[in-house]
């Protein structure tokens, strides 16, 4: 039985890099079901209980070196660990942890990573360093392998695949309408549009739908969230639509959801329970159409077929939106409640019909995200 020890950002009750282990390992152990995993993990407890797998506490150095020199191979990844925008620390320990695998002889990937943005001399050269004597890196786009050229790193084998999740098959939306029923109030008149000129003239065909929001806080929130809960009180006003918010990390997101909610006029749901991967791609599934500032809520939206309006915050979402053929309808430093609504009802208003093209592309990007869990057991496999 081989092991293998994975590091990221595990146990945080973050939706997205918790979908982002779930796939790993479902892939993985697709490939080879004789393996052996440790996660390195905020909260030990919480990861061996949602995965099925040991687990350590990344802090404590003295029992991760044990595991490190036990591994056959170190994946470091998924998600966007290796960048210093949202903490200058964490870029230190996930390539301390690298240079650690290094030391003790075990081999190391990089799986399908976001790279940067990277600032700083120390920074930038310490990414040099030590990638240059990884095995092998995939990245899940093509900004990240940009990244990689610029920090010129180019020793190990280079490989741009996808998100892990990416690979996930649409689920079915039963568990997402059960979720739906217990929050969602009982309206008698649902049914009925709200009558306006606006409804009668221009929305015809789009009233009595589910919006789907899901929101972070991050520089310029104040700005962001007053035009998001305008945009919403329209959506609601002039198409009586449902607007629920789907929050990816707690509670965090949840208190960022409450604080849209409260500056709205119209009512609005917040699904405030923590909820497994398929649970949340079924909920997603159930949304006629997703806005989103959460990365890997767009792309449960895009397992699931669901239009998204993309509002960026980070390289991160351009880099996705590009690879599904899409552009962030705007920023947090320039949204406005007119782009969002007007952007919303166009997501709305496009026929859902059978679309060649973007199926085709989806299932381009499936096989690549699968192609990480292959080429890491070809790395786990070769003894040269």
């Amino acid at each position: 039985m081989k092991n293998i020890l994975i590091s990221g950002y595990y146990g945080s009750r973050n939706s997205g890099d918790e979908a982002i282990l779930t796939a790993m390992l479902e892939a993985l152990r697709e490939e080879d079901n004789d393996l052996h995993f440790t996660v390195i993990s905020q909260n030990p407890a919480y990861t061996k209980k949602r995965h099925n797998v040991d687990s350590v506490e990344y802090l404590d150095i003295f029992s991760t070196i044990p595991k490190i020199i036990a591994a056959d191979l170190l994946i470091s990844g998924g998600g966007s660990l290796l960048q210093n925008v949202t903490s200058s620390r964490s870029l230190y320990y996930y390539l301390g942890i690298i240079f650690l695998a290094k030391i003790f002889g075990c081999k190391i990937m990089l799986y399908a990573q976001g790279i940067g943005p990277v600032r700083g001399v120390i920074a930038n050269f310490m990414m040099k360093l030590i990638l240059n004597h990884v095995d092998l890196i995939t990245v899940r786009d093509k900004g990240s392998l940009e990244e990689l050229q610029r920090l010129k790193i180019t020793r190990p084998q280079i490989f741009c695949t996808a998100d892990p999740v990416l690979a996930f098959n649409p689920v079915p939306l039963d568990e997402g309408k059960k979720i739906l029923s217990r929050h969602l109030p009982t309206k008698p008149n649902s049914s009925t549009p709200k009558i306006g000129v606006a409804v009668r003239q221009c929305h015809v065909g789009v009233d009595n739908k589910k919006i789907g929001v899901a929101v972070r806080r991050w520089i310029d929130w104040d700005n962001c969230q007053r035009e998001l809960a305008a945009a919403l009180d329209k959506l609601a006003d002039e198409l009586n639509a449902e607007i629920i918010f789907l929050p990816m990390q707690f509670p965090e997101d949840v208190k960022a959801s409450e604080s849209i909610s409260a500056l709205m006029k119209n009512p609005a749901v917040v699904i405030d329970e923590e909820l497994l991967t398929a649970q949340m791609m079924s909920l997603a599934g159930c949304m006629d159409v997703l806005i989103s500032i959460r990365l890997h809520a767009m792309i449960f939206a895009e397992v699931m077929d669901v239009p998204i309006v993309g509002i960026s915050y980070d390289p991160k979402i351009d880099r996705f939106l590009d690879s599904i053929d899409e552009k962030p309808v705007a920023t947090l430093n320039d949204i406005t409640a007119q782009i969002i609504f007007d952007e919303t009802l166009k997501k709305l208003r496009v026929d859902k019909k059978f679309d060649a093209v973007k199926q085709n592309l989806k299932y381009e990007l499936r096989m690549l995200a699968v192609e990480n869990a292959q080429l890491a057991i070809s790395l786990l496999e070769d003894e040269g």
